[in-house]
């Protein structure tokens, strides 16, 4: 397999003026390309065609296609897309910092390699164990979502389909990172074409196109109206908590939606590859996420009954419900197929982030070293199978006393998708009051510069902060105590701190002064390995708005 040009260890600049009288060490660099040995290691077998497309669609699954209902329910059609949209502007910040840090340091990990360069190595240990945490939960709960999806159809015993979907993740990502790369291009193709289709389902329904002849407009709207009052608090008060709580349903639809640098150094031209999937952060989010929630806002009333029926399967989509007030039958089975491929996909994406998260940590001496190891398809297969054991948490909701902890494991793992958010924003407000310090022009001698900063990371990070603390209000109202809501909203705290000063005291690590980040360093060897010239589109492809 072609691999990409190999970063140059080249020694002849032994000291290189770079910006005024600012001058790399010598050492400082060769020291920084040793971080880079594991593009030699690893197969770029990720294009910018798999890249943009998992940017686009690859963080679509059960919380858009089926969670959105209950935000409708709890929020209504109104308080629901305030809540997407407010969360997919704080979200896109994200994707900018992790698109601008990816570009200049394409390693694998992520967020866990940056935070050892531009903030504390103790925060690479504290929130690299988040995620895994995170992950090893995540991925059995895809496969058990798919596995329910599947009785929509045929009911057998779950542990079958379990066993099937398990053993299917693991295959595909012991083996070549471009197998994973056609899968989810593959995948995602079919979410953006479902996502059309119900949208423009929800467009001749509300107009008044559906088998019953009814136009709907703006009903809904107006009746039983733009917002709900939840946990049946009156007034305003109650309009507003349901709006709030509305973040948490769009938290989880919004979840790995960063995972754009996790594979970095498995991508071909990461340092071009990355900004044009962040760049299209705005446009993805509009279309997937808040065209799609406004539309479902249209067709189904907040006070319907079946958008709080937990099924598991499309027959609590809101726009299965749409349908079948509108009297059309066949759409059920269509989305539930693709939803079915959306939690396979999300394991997936699981599994491949969440191991090259635990091998950039045992790079970086802070797990295992046996989590090194490469087999001959250039895949770190001993933190695949890590992950693989943890598949077998997935038979616990065959039991309904296990399957209450696994819903509690479960739920943990949106906070930590929550903290994983607010350590980018920190870590990348670090990185640019360093680039100012170290007089850099980020927009000059980057790979790429996000825009908007640093407003819009300082406005994300305060509302991330805001709904950690806030995350589980509803245990505090009188008579709404809730054992679960309260632990899983706020155990991730405490643990993240623990694992955060219990590293920075066994370590004696220190935060990195702004003048002592090695960004110089980064830029030598960017501007020493320059990528390959795109090549100019032609014919047929100037017309190929989704990748490059």
């Amino acid at each position: 397999m072609e691999s990409v040009q190999p970063f140059a260890n080249d020694s002849s600049s032994t000291e290189k003026n770079i910006s005024g009288d600012d001058k790399i060490d010598h050492v400082d660099v060769e020291s920084l390309h040793a971080n880079f040995d594991e593009v030699r290691e690893v197969k770029q077998g990720l294009h910018q065609r798999h890249i943009q497309m998992i940017a686009i669609a690859g963080t679509i699954g059960t919380g858009l296609f089926l969670g959105s209902g209950r935000a409708i329910a709890r929020a209504g059609p109104l308080g629901a897309f305030l809540g997407y949209s407010i969360i997919g502007l704080a979200v896109s910040s994200v994707v900018f910092a992790v698109g601008e840090m990816g570009a200049l340091v394409p390693l694998n990990g992520g967020i866990v390699r940056y935070s050892e360069h531009f903030f504390d190595p103790a925060l690479s240990f504290a929130n690299g164990w988040n995620l895994v945490y995170s992950y090893l939960m995540s991925i059995p709960a895809e496969i058990v979502a798919a596995a329910v999806l599947v009785e929509f159809w045929v009911t057998v015993n779950n542990a079958i389909w379990i066993t099937v979907f398990g053993a299917l993740m693991l295959v595909t990502a012991l083996l070549f990172i471009r197998v994973y790369g056609e899968l989810e291009f593959a995948f995602s193709m079919l979410k953006i074409m479902l996502i059309i289709g119900v949208n423009v389902m929800a467009l001749v329904i509300t107009c008044g196109g559906g088998p019953n002849g009814e136009t709907i407009g703006f009903r809904y709207w107006r009746n039983p109206g733009p917002f709900v009052q939840y946990l049946g608090i009156g007034g305003s008060l109650g309009q507003f908590l349901g709006f709030w709580t509305t973040f948490n349903n769009a938290l989880y639809a919004y979840s790995g939606i960063e995972a754009i640098t996790v594979a970095a150094a498995e991508t071909r031209s990461p340092r071009r590859a990355i900004p044009q999937a962040a760049k299209r952060i705005f446009i993805r989010i509009l279309v997937f996420y808040v065209l799609t929630i406004f539309m479902v806002g249209l067709v189904v009333p907040s006070d319907n009954e079946n958008l709080l029926h937990s099924t598991g399967t499309a027959s609590q989509s809101p726009f299965v419900i749409a349908a079948r007030l509108a009297g059309i039958k066949a759409v059920p089975s269509i989305i539930n197929a693709v939803v079915l491929t959306s939690a396979w996909s999300s394991g997936n994406s699981s599994m491949l982030g969440g191991s090259r998260v635990l091998y950039g940590m045992a790079v970086n001496g802070q797990a295992p070293a046996i989590f090194k190891r490469i087999n001959r398809f250039g895949i770190a297969y001993i933190a695949v199978i890590f992950y693989g054991l943890f598949m077998s948490f997935g038979y616990m909701t065959l039991s309904s006393s296990a399957s209450v902890v696994f819903t509690w494991l479960q739920d943990i793992v949106s906070i930590s998708t929550l903290v994983n958010w607010i350590c980018i924003c920190i870590v990348y407000l670090r990185f640019l009051y360093g680039c100012k310090r170290q007089g850099i022009n980020r927009h000059t001698e980057l790979p790429w510069a996000a825009p908007f900063q640093p407003y819009t990371t300082w406005a994300s990070l305060v509302l991330f902060t805001l709904l950690l603390f806030t995350g589980g209000y509803s245990t505090f109202i009188h008579g709404e105590w809730s054992n679960e809501t309260f632990i899983s909203s706020y155990l991730n705290i405490p643990l993240i701190l623990i694992f955060y000063f219990g590293y920075k005291f066994w370590k004696k690590t220190s935060i990195v002064p702004l003048e002592d980040m090695p960004i110089r360093g980064f830029i030598e060897i960017y501007q020493r390995n320059p990528e390959p010239e795109p090549k100019i589109k032609k014919g047929i492809h100037k017309f190929n708005i989704l990748w490059s």
